[in-house]
């Protein structure tokens, strides 16, 4: 895939310096594989109907819609269900080409909810050598050659991960074979864990090839250093551009209402949904190579995609700037939301 050549309707480009193409929204298929999920409204999403065919269908109906629209990055994880499964199925069905798309998936997490949505424990963390080997073949086994992106799930540097000589000598290993390798961050210290990858040479090549971070109009302090790894080749995926939710018409929190209003004043100006213009103004970060949307219905998807049309000049934009939360608070406020 030639990333000079965008699709109708949608701009493709490379992800950092890897050879990987990537278009500019990705689906993420983390609300989409299981039955429960910390977004807003997510059961709302799914009818409460939890039955694996279900949600097997609407997966495809969503990738379908998806790959019409020109979406070529596709984002699952070990701890996501049965997304790997259901991606699988889907790529096997409609014979994708794997050079056509950019598949990634994560290990670290091992889902534990037994497709449940009341589960005490929906997964568990663990970031071992023998967790990332079991959890590898297990992505290869389904997704195949289409895997493209292998990234440690929610790495953080009290877990430990990017000191454990095994883990890193296994994505080494991993690397030489072909694969990305990337790494995902989570929490307020999404900087600091960042620039101790950064760090990781082996044979003087950088070890992370890519890494996925949160930034969203709530708690954009990863910023800099996410635009620092850009420019050193790093490839820069975004997940939760919509703070789970919270930028949405579903965040009725009463304390949320004056960052609303002023989501939603903007919006009418430039003749778009706040839900648009929080897409957008994260593709308008020239560091930013794919975001990830983190759909669950068609409209939902469409909603996003139209955030491509959307203009963020930064002067028009920067009354944004007052819905920036403490990021100790922001993710104290995550931490809260309920799986539903």
């Amino acid at each position: 895939m030639n990333p000079s050549s965008d699709l109708p309707g949608m701009p493709l480009r490379p992800l950092g310096r890897t050879s990987l193409v990537v278009s500019r929204l990705g689906l993420g298929l983390a609300a989409l594989g299981r039955p429960g999920y910390i977004n807003l409204g997510h059961a709302q999403d799914l009818g409460g109907d939890y039955d694996v065919t279900a949600m097997a269908e609407r997966t495809a109906s969503m990738l379908d819609l998806a790959w019409e629209a020109g979406v070529r990055y596709f984002d699952a994880a070990r701890s996501y269900g049965r997304a790997e499964e259901f991606l699988a199925g889907w790529l096997r069905r409609r014979q994708v080409d794997p050079a056509a798309l950019t598949v990634g998936s994560k290990w670290g997490y091992t889902y534990t909810a037994g497709w449940r949505v009341d589960a005490a424990q929906h997964e568990v963390k663990d970031h071992s050598v023998a967790v990332l080997r079991r959890q590898f073949a297990a992505s290869r086994a389904l997704l195949g050659t289409h895997l493209d992106l292998y990234q440690i799930h929610s790495a953080t540097l009290d877990s430990g991960v990017l000191d454990d000589r095994a883990v890193l000598a296994e994505l080494v290993r991993l690397r030489a074979a072909g694969l990305a390798i990337g790494l995902t961050l989570s929490g307020p210290q999404q900087t600091d864990t960042l620039q101790r990858a950064l760090e990781i040479h082996v044979d003087g090549v950088r070890l992370f090839d890519v890494v996925q971070a949160t930034w969203n109009l709530l708690e954009p302090s990863a910023g800099s250093s996410l635009e620092a790894a850009h420019a050193l080749g790093v490839g820069v995926i975004i997940k939760e551009a919509l703070a789970n939710g919270r930028l949405t018409a579903r965040n009725s929190d009463p304390t949320f209402a004056a960052q609303r209003a002023v989501l939603e004043e903007l919006a009418a100006q430039l003749h778009t949904t706040s839900e648009a213009l929080a897409v957008a103004a994260v593709l308008a970060q020239p560091w930013v190579d794919v975001v990830l949307s983190g759909a669950a219905t068609a409209a939902q998807l469409r909603s996003h995609l139209s955030a491509l049309q959307v203009s963020c000049d930064p002067d028009r934009i920067a009354p944004l700037q007052r819905l920036v939360e403490a990021p100790a608070a922001y993710w104290a406020i995550r931490r809260r939301l309920s799986w539903n």
